[in-house]
């Protein structure tokens, strides 16, 4: 009876795949994205290394065996009944392992970082849609594959050697480089159907394409210097230690400024500092020298000039981040920002605010929150 019911679940999932085989492939590609979502929290858990680290194995076992079913290789054998699944199975993978990215750097306050990534991954949905043969398509499915293998390795070894920096990241990347190219190399040899669909020298031109594009994004600070994260930055009237807790204290912006939390046109009092507060997340025992880069608008020249230079240590293994703060006491009016910088010059973030001298006015809605 059990076997009955088993079967005729297997024989309706198969139909409703079959019928909407247009649409299935994005259904599970955003339902890996969703899961991972509702279950990853921060890089150096057990489990969220874990996840990912089956993520991948999955996904490169898979793949190989999709590319052997236009081969014959699994008639006759327990996979063929479930070979239809089996780009089902890689969209879910790819979902998952995208997502992580995301997921990591979505607690950056400097959106600019994580944009490019949000950009690449609407393509890769496009994309998918758009090719007639969707993941099939051996060209779009291997890189998808490098680029999550090179997210994916550039997260997991500095997490794993607990150091992090400009060459452990090109040291991640030809890692993933790679395994990508032998996991393409494998398949090329076994698979008579790859060798008769892909010109190899166009498939290598694409990855190693990819390869250059990821590192130039990186060295111009268009993805965040993986795995720290600024988890928050804000422009503030005075901070201070107490207890372990930094009390900050600063002018809440209007109610309906929704994403952000302080005020960015700040109201200088004479006489009074004026504080810059970050926290920035890195995996545990993971250290690193940041620097707070105050650079100041000059409206004659059109130019950022640079004010100041102020650096500080951080240790990982905090969820809500690791706390500090730099100040500065002689100020001139006008725009502002604070690049918050690696020792490496990678911008985790930026932190932009106005300052106004006027002694007629006095800052509102002032409030001390405890980080």
């Amino acid at each position: 009876m059990r076997r009955t019911v088993e079967k005729f679940k297997n024989s309706r999932f198969r139909k409703f795949i079959r019928r909407n085989n247009k649409y299935a492939p994005i259904i599970f590609f955003i339902g890996g994205f969703i899961f991972d979502s509702l279950t990853l929290g921060r890089i150096d858990r057990v489990y969220d290394l874990s996840i990912l680290c089956a993520h991948m194995t999955f996904l490169s076992i898979v793949i190989y065996l999709y590319n052997r079913v236009d081969d014959g290789r699994w008639k006759n054998t327990l996979l063929e009944k479930y070979q239809i699944y089996l780009p089902l199975a890689i969209q879910f993978s790819f979902g998952g392992l995208s997502s992580a990215y995301v997921i990591y750097f979505s607690r950056s306050v400097s959106l600019s970082k994580t944009i490019t990534f949000f950009v690449i991954l609407v393509a890769l949905l496009f994309a998918n849609e758009m090719l007639k043969k969707r993941i099939s398509n051996k060209y779009l499915q291997f890189s998808v594959y490098f680029f999550v293998s090179f997210t994916f390795f550039t997260f997991m070894i500095p997490v794993f050697i607990r150091e992090m920096n400009t060459t452990i990241f090109l040291i991640s990347g030809i890692i993933s480089l790679f395994t990508t190219l032998s996991l393409i190399a494998f398949i090329y040899k076994k698979s008579p159907s790859t060798r008769a669909e892909i010109r190899i020298k166009k498939l290598l031109g694409i990855i190693l394409t990819m390869y250059a594009t990821i590192n130039l994004f990186y060295f111009t600070n268009l993805i965040p210097p993986v795995p720290l994260a600024l988890d928050s930055g804000m422009v503030a009237h005075n901070v201070q230690k107490h207890n372990g807790e930094y009390l900050v204290t600063y002018e809440r912006d209007d109610w309906f400024v929704f994403w952000r939390d302080h005020r960015i046109k700040y109201i200088h009092q004479e006489n009074e500092n004026i504080y810059v507060f970050t926290s920035i997340f890195a995996p545990t025992e993971i250290s690193k020298a940041i620097f707070h880069r105050w650079k100041w608008y000059n409206e004659s020249t059109k130019q950022w000039e640079i004010t100041d230079n102020i650096g500080y240590e951080i240790t990982g293994g905090r969820d809500d981040g690791f706390r500090g703060y730099t100040f500065k006491s002689n100020v001139k009016p006008g725009f502002w920002k604070v690049d918050v910088v690696t020792e490496e010059n990678l911008v985790l973030g930026i932190i932009d605010f106005e300052i106004i001298i006027d002694s007629t006015k006095e800052p509102k809605r002032m409030i001390e929150r405890s980080f």
